[in-house]
């Protein structure tokens, strides 16, 4: 995690990205955000994380989210290992991955130059956790978040990126449910 960003109130509402190591583009094909989705899902059920937005990218993600156990980096330290992890199989055992050589090359490589990784690096290890303290710092974060792929010009408007909570904020849960603060809209 980085040195200036931490996750100081356990209880709080936090606005987090996090990417790929040199930002690789990986989430290109429908089985690896399948793995992000169902991860999420778990998380939701099983570890007490609130999610409130989100939007998977092809790099990086954007999680607006709380942790109900109030253990905020171990929710997203397991998120992490555990998506790593799947990704990764997918990669390897997946025939129409043609940049497969490639990337686990490339995150086998980025794990080589850190000390406390066995084999692979799939993600940085900054969270870039920022505390959430007002409705209007809140609404502005999801509007970040929901415009990401407008601005990396994958669409033209936030609800058409079918991995974004905007969706949801239009009554469309088919890819995650996410949860509702009774404001935020």
């Amino acid at each position: 995690m980085s040195r200036k960003y931490k996750f100081h109130n356990k209880s709080a509402l936090y606005f987090v990205s996090f990417a790929t190591v040199n930002w690789i583009e990986v989430f290109t094909r429908q089985v690896y955000f399948d793995v992000l989705a169902k991860s999420i899902t778990y998380c939701r059920e099983k570890k007490g994380m609130e999610l409130y937005a989100y939007c998977f990218m092809p790099s990086h993600l954007h999680l607006l989210f709380r942790s109900s156990n109030e253990q905020p980096m171990e929710l997203l330290r397991d998120f992490k290992k555990h998506t790593a992890k799947k990704v990764i199989e997918a990669i390897a055992s997946n025939p129409q991955e043609s940049r497969k050589e490639l990337l686990l090359w490339l995150f086998e490589r980025a794990g080589k130059k850190k000390a406390n990784v066995t084999k692979y690096q799939f993600w940085q290890h900054h969270n870039h956790p920022i505390e959430l303290w007002s409705e209007k710092v809140i609404k502005q974060k999801i509007n970040y978040i929901h415009n990401n792929p407008v601005k990396l010009g994958f669409v033209t408007e936030p609800i058409d990126w079918k991995y974004s909570s905007a969706r949801n904020f239009q009554n469309d849960h088919t890819i995650l449910e996410i949860d509702e603060t009774g404001f935020l809209g």
